[in-house]
């Protein structure tokens, strides 16, 4: 599947030393799955968590999810023995937390290169400091290995002292500059936590807003926001239809050689017919997991 269209509505931290957790995420219709050996994991389970992700990556039981391994950050005692260890596992992904410069990301490249890392293994960098936030485009284009930005607004708002309110407005400026640099750098780009999974309207209303700022999906905590994230980030039945009739029409315009294409009274140009044309890639990339 390109990368490019690759769906990652539902992104579902999974705790890494948590037996139950990892065999009930076989089953969960989340896109991909984060397995977490950071945040969710004591200090004295760590070791066993680092191993016990590598061998859920190793499995095959995981079906089409893109599996990828959450480390401990950089300043820490276990992170390059993380790197070392989700490098010789080779998942989609290494989920990196606290990164904020090029020179963060070229130093975890360094690591897991010495380590075997094999080429399929991509780098998801976490954005959750005011450092990242001023650097996001350098920490986005630091590395054609980096493919997804990762919000993590728990930790972004505890550094700026900001409030954790609904629709997030201490928040939006430092998340629109981050979609702004994936963009910019040709990255995919998620969307952080939500916190309150007793209410799911409060979700689903965060959904549809970082759907609308350009997110490519949420990461996400409990196994009943996967659904409410799928439909947010997939585009409606009723946005693939009218993409069909741009294309369409735009189509038999250019054939007929027409200057102006109207659908629904609206006037069709280039950029619409690029969206229309990305929202159908998605919308087969979509199909095609469940074939």
């Amino acid at each position: 599947m390109s990368d490019i269209y690759r769906p990652r509505r539902s992104v579902l931290y999974m705790p890494g030393a948590n037996d139950k957790a990892l065999e009930k995420a076989k089953g969960l219709a989340c896109d991909a799955i984060i397995f977490d050996t950071e945040d969710s994991v004591a200090p004295d389970m760590k070791i066993a968590a680092r191993e016990k992700v590598a061998a859920a990556v190793g499995s095959g039981e995981y079906g089409h999810r893109e599996l990828t391994i959450r480390v401990n950050s950089a300043d820490t005692e276990w992170h390059a023995d993380d790197l070392r260890s989700a490098a010789q596992a080779g998942p989609a992904g290494i989920v990196v937390p606290k990164v904020n410069s090029a020179a963060d990301v070229a130093a975890v490249e360094r690591i897991i290169e010495s380590a075997g890392v094999p080429d399929h293994t991509r780098l998801w960098a976490m954005l959750e400091t005011p450092a990242a936030i001023e650097n996001a485009v350098e920490v986005a284009s630091a590395s054609e290995r980096l493919a997804v930005l990762v919000m993590g607004t728990n930790d972004l708002a505890k550094e700026l002292r900001a409030a954790l309110v609904p629709g997030r407005a201490p928040l939006g400026w430092g998340l629109a500059r981050c979609v702004n640099a994936a963009r910019f750098a040709g990255k995919a780009i998620l969307d952080g936590v939500y916190n309150d999974v007793r209410n799911p309207d409060g979700f689903e209303t965060e959904c549809v807003q970082g759907a609308e700022m350009g997110f490519d999906g949420k990461t996400i905590i409990h196994p009943s926001q996967v659904e409410p994230a799928n439909v947010a980030f997939s585009p409606s039945e009723e946005e693939i239809e009218y993409s069909r009739r741009v294309i369409e029409a735009w189509d038999e315009g250019v054939a007929e050689g027409l200057g102006v294409i109207t659908v629904d009274g609206k006037m069709v140009e280039n950029l619409h017919v690029d969206n229309a044309r990305r929202a159908l890639a998605f919308a087969d990339a979509v199909a095609a997991l469940s074939d």
